[in-house]
């Protein structure tokens, strides 16, 4: 695990999935794009269910516009998908990162950030969580949210937390895997010269 991570402010059990959630980002660190991508899918997958989510997605910020690269839904609940994109200025996203929205809403209908911006979509959103994706040059990837469709009960901050270590376990996965395609690509705009 990254030492620069500070454990005791997460609270976790080592049966906890955080810790499931770091061992498959760290054991697919060395490994092919694919066993990445089904990587990235399965915690997703462990962390919308273990956060009792309808929604778990990491978006990428490009060109203006939030594109959703690793989407996990329930069944009933397939409000995104990978590859949709919308333009970041309306996205939650967004505002998370410049903090027009906090990161954990527990309920975005009574929140008055959120309210009006719940009420605009197509689909329902009630607790809410997101955190921005910060690569090791301060460059901001994009965001890894989850959300439910209605408030849940019994909300946790904890939630936001782990959401938070899972981000930056996926921003040193995303910056090894840049660096190692980086060489690649100035050997071959070498051997085209």
């Amino acid at each position: 695990m990254n030492p620069s991570l500070d454990q005791d402010e997460l609270d976790f059990s080592p049966d906890d999935v955080t810790v499931k959630i770091s061992e498959l980002l760290v054991a697919t660190a060395d490994e092919s794009d694919a066993l990445i991508d089904n990587s990235v899918q399965e915690v997703l997958h462990l962390m919308r269910e273990s956060m009792k989510m309808d929604v778990a997605f990491v978006g990428e910020f490009t060109e203006g516009k939030r594109v959703f690269r690793y989407v996990d839904t329930a069944p009933d609940h397939a409000v995104v998908a990978a590859g949709d994109a919308d333009p970041l200025a309306e996205t939650w996203c967004q505002r998370v990162v410049d903090g027009r929205l906090p990161p954990f809403i527990a309920d975005a209908r009574n929140n008055p950030a959120s309210a009006d911006l719940e009420r605009k979509l197509p689909f329902r959103i009630g607790t809410f969580i997101s955190t921005p994706i910060v690569l090791s040059g301060g460059e901001i990837y994009g965001t890894l949210c989850c959300f439910s469709s209605r408030p849940l009960e019994d909300p946790d901050q904890l939630d936001l937390k782990r959401l938070k270590l899972t981000a930056r376990l996926a921003a040193n996965k995303i910056d090894r895997g840049r660096a190692a395609r980086e060489p690649k690509q100035v050997r071959a705009g070498l051997n085209n010269a």
